[in-house]
């Protein structure tokens, strides 16, 4: 059980509630953040990762919330001697500080480059020094995340060119390094080619490497800080890829994780989800429709049936969100590639339930059906970047919106092109030989553009996946002979399991609400 500090539950002093009167001086240090640090220190000396654990994913934000909701924590100079001066511990406090500032209030261009510094400072140590720490898988991917996250936002930041300040352009201008996207997938390609990640991935394959049943923490006495970080910096790289709209790139950065088996990602929701939506989304894009959907599925299925443990997490808004988005990618992949005996029926149920009559509208592909497809989109999608600096010479413009305008043209263009496979698919469902000239007549075009159009079926249901090899997305497939199509449709499995434990799970609430009633 967690020792519970004094800093945890004690009310505010009198000197604290005059340092929230008076606004935000950063050299004042209340007492219950000495405690928290002093212990936060000492846990992280003695590699008690529970109680960092504790102290990070608890503490932290109740401390927040109670001194800090609207003003940064204490500066690290003020905090320093409490910790010997550590320095590593200095980078760390300061990593959470940035974290802290970014969600709570708007940062300065100033602070943003400080953070860039301190990210730089503090992977240096990592990768160049011997770092004796074990810290929790939380603390590590939440690093990797905010890292992204920090670069996705400078980019959104500085396209946004027109009402910057003359002190602002100069500083864009002097620190022109500052969260260039070279150092960005060069730290995270570093961790992982320096934590050798992908053999350890390899070796446990063959059983010589124990690291997935150990969530990568070092029960020896060693660290697990370098292997952890290279492993979630392969999320890392998925996720900057597709801000980039780089999929392919993408999913081979995350090749070495086998997604179809848990892992250290699944141990931190916020990894399990991110890593899967940027997986999911990236097959969207290269349309790989079934992996895409079978991957929503099972991620969604897993949040339906766990969200309640989160509930006091402080990523628990964070899921909520995810858990939407997901659905609306859902709910695409679905309407341009009908494979529904793939998804769960809880999880088919919820979806009806958000955009059933959404996507019965998709299925029209008229103007309506488009603006639907483009809200979709547009409200699931990554917030794609622009990574390059803008021309300062120009007259000064926002180009913030760049990105995501080229992905939603490039993804409504898809779209269009799939107008002509509806008809194609509704005539194949119907029949299991039709001649050429027949379904011509019916389709109201001659026999050559017909060829034309079901060598584009063809052709737009079929992906290559990461093997390079030709995948088919057809709930309805065909081959030609002798100017005869003959159909062939997958059949649905059905699933009698699912009915019966639903059936189960039904008869046990009649049970207990029979038991509940007092007979007279």
């Amino acid at each position: 059980m967690a020792t519970t500090y004094d800093y945890e539950e004690a009310p505010a002093t009198y000197d604290e509630g005059r340092h929230q009167d008076l606004g935000y001086d950063p050299n004042f240090v209340p007492d219950s953040v000495k405690s928290f640090v002093v212990h936060l220190y000492r846990h992280i000396r003695e590699k008690n990762v529970y109680e960092i654990h504790q102290m990070y994913e608890i503490s932290f934000q109740t401390l927040s919330d109670r001194l800090f909701k609207d003003t940064p924590w204490p500066s690290v100079d003020a905090v320093a001697h409490y910790v010997d001066n550590d320095q590593v511990f200095c980078l760390l406090y300061r990593e959470m500080w940035f974290r802290h500032l970014y969600a709570r209030l708007s940062p300065t261009l100033k602070q943003r480059i400080d953070s860039w510094d301190n990210y730089c400072s503090l992977f240096q140590v990592v990768l160049h020094r011997v770092v004796n720490m074990q810290l929790p898988n939380q603390w590590l991917w939440d690093m990797v995340d905010e890292f992204v996250y920090q670069f996705q936002s400078f980019c959104q930041y500085r396209a946004k060119m027109k009402n910057k300040t003359e002190q602002e352009i100069a500083l864009l201008r002097q620190y022109d390094q500052a969260w260039n996207v070279y150092g960005v997938l060069n730290y995270l390609q570093a961790f992982v080619e320096k934590s050798n990640i992908i053999q350890i991935l390899k070796q446990e394959k063959e059983g010589l490497e124990q690291f997935t049943a150990t969530d990568g923490y070092d029960y020896s006495g060693g660290s697990n800080v370098l292997k952890v970080l290279g492993y979630f910096s392969m999320v890392g790289l998925l996720r900057v890829h597709c801000l980039l709209g780089d999929y392919q790139t993408g999913l081979k950065c995350l090749l070495p994780i086998d997604i179809s088996q848990q892992g250290v990602y699944t141990s931190v929701i916020g990894s399990h989800i991110a890593t899967i939506y940027h997986y999911g989304f990236a097959n969207l894009m290269l349309r790989r429709y079934v992996e895409a959907i079978r991957e929503f599925n099972k991620m969604l299925l897993y949040i339906y049936k766990t969200k309640q443990y989160h509930q006091k997490s402080p990523q628990y808004d964070q899921i909520l969100k995810k858990n939407e988005q997901m659905y609306a990618l859902l709910a695409i992949c679905l309407s341009l590639c009908p494979q529904v005996k793939l998804v769960d029926e809880t999880v088919n149920s919820q979806l009806r339930e958000k955009y059933g009559e959404k996507m019965a509208r998709m299925q029209r592909y008229d103007d309506e059906a488009f603006v639907i497809y483009d809200e979709l989109f547009s409200y699931a999608c990554p917030k794609f970047i622009t990574p390059s600096a803008p021309s300062f010479e120009e007259p000064l413009v926002n180009y913030n919106q760049d990105a995501y305008r080229l992905q939603l043209k490039l993804f409504l263009y898809e779209v269009k092109q799939q107008q002509l496979l509806s008809g194609v698919r509704t005539f194949l469902k119907v029949y299991s030989t039709i001649s050429l000239g027949k379904l011509a007549n019916y389709m109201e075009v001659d026999e050559p553009t017909l060829r034309t159009i079901l060598l584009t079926y063809k052709h737009k249901t079929h992906a290559v996946d990461s093997d390079g090899k030709i995948i088919s997305n057809a709930d309805v497939d065909f081959y030609i002979d002798d100017d005869m199509i003959h159909v062939v449709e997958s059949k649905a499995v059905k699933r009698y399991g699912d009915y019966f434990l639903r059936q189960i799970v039904k008869l046990e609430g009649v049970i207990n609400d029979m038991d509940r009633i007092k007979l007279e």
